[in-house]
């Protein structure tokens, strides 16, 4: 179910600041990395978990990949919520 799979990847407080942070600019892995208490890996790994919820899109720009927030990623939750 696409509900599940938001509510899941929300469920990590460090998934929700980094998909707070896209919200407000698309940036790297090291930019999401500063300020932040968990290591480059582990950042990519919650862009990973996001990315397959739809929540996070990246564009790749030759080495570097870039993230952004999706908003339409949220779009199956106000459905969920009517019931």
């Amino acid at each position: 179910m696409i509900e599940s799979d938001v509510f899941r990847a929300l469920a990590d407080p460090t998934r929700r600041a980094v998909y707070q942070r896209l919200a407000g600019a698309e940036m790297s892995v090291s930019d999401l990395r500063d300020n932040m208490p968990v290591s480059q890996p582990a950042i990519s790994q919650h862009l990973g978990v996001l990315r397959a919820a739809g929540l996070v899109t990246e564009r790749r720009e030759g080495r570097f990949a870039y993230s952004r927030a999706a908003p339409q990623g949220l779009s199956p939750l106000p459905s969920w919520i009517d019931r």
